[in-house]
């Protein structure tokens, strides 16, 4: 076979942005790549498949899971060549490839580490099965194109043999992913870009919504409380690490260990591992103070704290001794030390050799599968059904099957005291007085309620397999239940998912590893959301489910819940709702507010602060209401859309991160007074004639006057010309700094330059802008205007870098400050993408001095500059509550 068959086509009609990609197909394919970046509901594999058609050559499809492995075949089948079974010339085997052969990354790296331990559920390759037979399969059977789905995980270790088979075969590449890992380090994003190329299209939410291609969908969050045997448990860990912090509070061994350790005792002979540790340094410093000891001189000249300020011991800066004590320090292996680290681990304070008091495993787990879930799962599932009726497809993930709590008995009154699909299924089954449709899609695991059971066996009987494997709920006769092996998965997971659109299951509890990626229900319109993950990539995966759009129902919703066990007894409200504001980092959706706008952070939900278990009713009333209200979504996302044509990724600097732009404020100021001052006293030499020839006249004296007089003047003028051009330049630096948004700018104008000029900004720079602003609160706020999103993202971090808080950069740019008779110096890190050599480096503190002020840089790889280092990093460890942070707004 040497080219597709004759007249295969979509059967629909091409959406208004895939019209316009396929129109510059050409242009993007010049250089043999194609990456494309679109959201979950955008039809990346239904152009995927098109772009393959029409290039019209033998293709290698590498996709991340079976599931979705089997999805792109489903989608061909179904929506090209309009078939039920799949033709011979396309294959699923890499050891006997078609014209189209689809596969697994896995399958591909398994093949090439010749490896005996291949995970059956991602392929099913045998150990013989090497790269040298891959390459000359391939070669033989002419592949010539290679499509990447979900083209985010070739990051992994997955990208070598990739990247290998690429060299070796030379083919073209077709990249789709709805998430690019732009959080990556610069190395990994370079192997990413290389393996899949330069970003070619990019689309958002935002513009898809516009185009009606997903649906009016909302946020919403539902707060729960511990139980009261999980509060008693939490209350333990806040009494024992209290316990502890009285113990370490009056603790004269470790007092006395500590005072007499040689690095507190002799601080000028141990300063490389002071800039190594100095977190554990300034930890000691702080305790020794706390226990009211007196710290030496040398010790403040060291960590450049001419203040003499140390703060207040608290449970952050124990950490940090503890750490040092137990793990960092060699010196002192003592019977005390082994007491103490082995009675922390008791009370489960130690992970992996780090001692973490409220932010531990034991603590996170008990809020992260909080039993009090399970009456917020019930409630929103009661709710949602009240309100859509027969209408409610809902989708329940969560993070583990929890198989154990099925029983064989003829009842199952398991404690469900862990949260899980099966204990979820076994919560909405005990209480199910409205008698909805309830099953449960897990990888081993399947349930159906009876209802289903016909529509089952009739999609299974298509794929001629025995439905020998499925039996009755042994306590309940109106489930069946399904053991799945690696036989039955793929045909399942579809087969169940078609049993969902069509109604016959209302409520699917499944878990994030199968379904929260590349997996399909368009007809969904509720998501719960009982898991706790929080990466970049998968967040996005899970959420999209629901925002795609029903082409035989145009009014479609979707209701996105976020469920989070609140943790009174924690200032932030625990590490629970902490995941959650994380997870709100990597996606934009609408804000509650009368005059909605469309951004990417918690805050736009406008929720209030949490002081009371009354707040937390109030909340979730709120959340209630908001979710009643379907029919308002259209109009508010509408209002949101008609604010902005374009998704502009920003960086908010709060204003307590703006300490460097004061103190440069101020020192311009002083230097105005100064210069200014030179003026008048300049001007007064120059014209001393006026005010004395006068009095030397009629004295009488005034032999030396004209020859005085004409050297007074000549100082006079040249002193007069000087300050006037110092006071101008200070005036103009002054005011640089008094608005903080265009010192920003500044910054992101030396950004700009150098990224340009390192060529990672490839976009014309007539093309591009650096827009800065303030919002309300004084912070500042910077993003690019033009360019890819690629160069915005890197803009951004480049930018973060330079204006973070001092960790470990090769180098330093060192701005000297003068305010009001007192010298100081800031220091900034020069930005890692500068720093890999000297010439980059040189010229970024080149442009530096054009743009802002005369600076000089420091390479901290000396004794001089790891000096400077370790000041500049004690003075990052004092600022822990400045959060720079990313945003994505709609905007004009």
């Amino acid at each position: 076979m040497k080219s597709f068959p004759e007249n295969i086509k979509f059967k629909y009609s091409w959406r208004t942005y895939q019209k316009n990609f396929l129109n510059h197909l050409n242009e993007y394919l010049i250089d043999n790549h194609l990456h494309i970046i679109a959201p979950p509901g955008s039809g990346k594999t239904v152009l995927g498949l098109e772009v393959m058609l029409r290039l019209n050559k033998p293709t290698l499809i590498v996709a991340p899971t079976l599931a979705i492995r089997n999805q792109w075949v489903q989608r061909f089948c179904e929506l090209f060549l309009e078939v039920e079974d799949m033709p011979e010339w396309i294959s699923t085997d890499l050891k006997n490839l078609g014209f189209v052969t689809v596969t697994t990354y896995q399958g591909i790296y398994s093949a090439f580490i010749n490896s005996m331990d291949v995970d059956k559920e991602q392929d099913e390759i045998s150990s013989n099965f090497n790269v040298s037979k891959i390459v000359k399969t391939l070669k033989k059977n002419k592949i010539e194109i290679f499509i990447f789905d979900e083209a985010h995980h070739l990051k992994k270790a997955w990208w070598k043999s990739l990247i290998e088979l690429k060299h070796e075969v030379n083919p073209i590449i077709i990249s789709l992913t709805a998430t690019p890992p732009f959080d990556v380090s610069a190395l990994e994003w370079q192997r990413y870009i290389q393996l899949n190329g330069n970003i070619d299209v990019e689309i958002s939410v935002p513009e898809l919504m516009l185009e009606g291609d997903l649906c009016p969908h909302q946020d919403l969050v539902y707060f729960t409380l511990p139980t009261e045997k999980e509060h008693l448990k939490i209350e333990h860990y806040y009494t024992s690490a209290n316990q502890f912090f009285d113990e370490i509070r009056n603790d004269d061994m470790l007092l006395n260990t500590l005072e007499n350790h040689p690095v507190f005792r002799a601080p000028q002979e141990h300063l490389e591992w002071i800039y190594e540790n100095i977190s554990s340094y300034s930890s000691v410093l702080i305790y020794l103070h706390f226990r009211g000891r007196k710290i030496a001189e040398v010790h403040f000249e060291i960590i450049g704290d001419q203040e003499k300020y140390i703060p207040e011991f608290d449970f952050f800066w124990m950490e940090e001794l503890l750490d040092f004590y137990l793990f960092v320090d060699d010196e002192n292996v003592t019977e005390h030390r082994l007491k103490l680290e082995n009675r922390l681990r008791r009370e489960g304070f130690i992970e992996e050799k780090m001692v973490n008091f409220f932010n531990n495993k034991n603590l996170v787990q008990t809020l992260n599968s909080s039993v009090g879930k399970f009456n917020g799962i019930k409630e929103i599932v009661d709710f949602e059904y009240s309100a859509l009726q027969d209408e409610l497809k809902m989708v329940i993930l969560t993070d583990f099957i929890k198989k154990e709590y099925l029983n064989n008995g003829i009842e199952n009154n398991f404690n469900l005291d862990k949260l899980g699909a099966i204990p979820i299924f076994e919560k909405l089954r005990r209480e199910n007085t409205q008698n909805v449709k309830i099953g449960v899609l897990t990888g081993s695991i399947i349930i159906i309620p009876k209802t289903a059971k016909d529509r089952f066996d009739q999609l299974y009987s298509k794929v001629s397999i025995s439905n020998e494997f499925i039996s009755l709920l042994p306590y309940d006769e109106n489930y069946f239940i399904i053991y799945v092996n690696d036989q039955l998965r793929s045909h399942t997971v579809h087969i169940v998912t078609e049993i969902f659109q069509c109604g016959q299951i209302q409520i699917l509890i499944g878990t994030k590893s199968l379904l929260g990626e590349g997996w399909d229900a368009p007809k969904m319109n509720s998501l719960i959301l009982a898991s706790f993950v929080s990466s970049f990539v998968l967040s996005n995966q899970m959420r999209g489910r629901v925002i795609r759009t029903q082409k035989d129902n145009p009014d479609k919703t979707g209701n996105i819940w976020h469920l989070v066990c609140f943790d009174k007894n924690n200032a932030s409200g625990g590490e629970d709702f902490n995941v959650l504001k994380r997870r709100f980092k990597t996606f934009v959706g609408i804000s509650n507010d009368d005059d909605p706008t469309i951004e990417n952070n918690f805050e736009r939900l406008r929720i209030k602060e949490i002081e009371s278990v009354n707040d937390i009713v109030s909340i979730n009333k709120s959340s209630f209401l908001l979710a009643n209200e379907r029919n308002q979504l259209s109009k508010k996302w509408k209002l949101a859309l008609g604010k902005g044509n374009i998704l502009i990724e920003e960086i908010k600097i709060p204003l307590e991160s703006n300490r460097e732009a004061k103190q440069m404020k101020l020192s311009y100021l002083s230097k105005m007074m100064s210069n200014f001052s030179m003026i008048v006293i300049s001007s007064f030499v120059m014209f001393w004639w006026d005010f004395f020839v006068g009095m030397f006249k009629s004295a009488k004296s005034v032999h030396f006057e004209s020859n005085f007089s004409w050297l007074a003047l000549i100082f006079g003028f040249v002193g007069f010309v000087t300050y006037s051009g110092k006071f101008y330049r200070a005036l103009k630096q002054y005011l640089k700094y008094k608005n903080i948004a265009k010192h920003i700018e500044i910054f992101g104008d030396i950004i700009l330059k150098n990224l340009l000029r390192e060529k990672i900004i490839i976009t014309p720079i007539e093309k591009l802008s650096v827009i800065s602003t303030k919002d309300n609160e004084g912070n500042a706020i910077c993003y690019l205007s033009g360019g890819t999103n690629y160069e915005k993202a890197q803009f951004i971090m480049t930018l973060q870098e330079l204006i973070s808080p001092v960790d470990n950069p090769r180098y330093l740019l060192k701005q000297k400050t003068f305010s009001f008779f007192i010298k100081s110096d800031n220091y900034y890190p020069l930005p890692e993408v500068f720093a890999k050599n000297k010439k980059s480096a040189e010229f970024f503190n080149k442009t530096w001095s054009e743009l802002m002020d005369k600076s000089e840089l420091v390479f901290t790889r000396t004794i001089e500059g790891r000096k400077i280092l370790i000041k500049l990093r004690f003075q990052s460890l004092m600022k822990r509550n400045a959060r720079i942070e990313h945003l994505h707004k709609w905007s004009r």
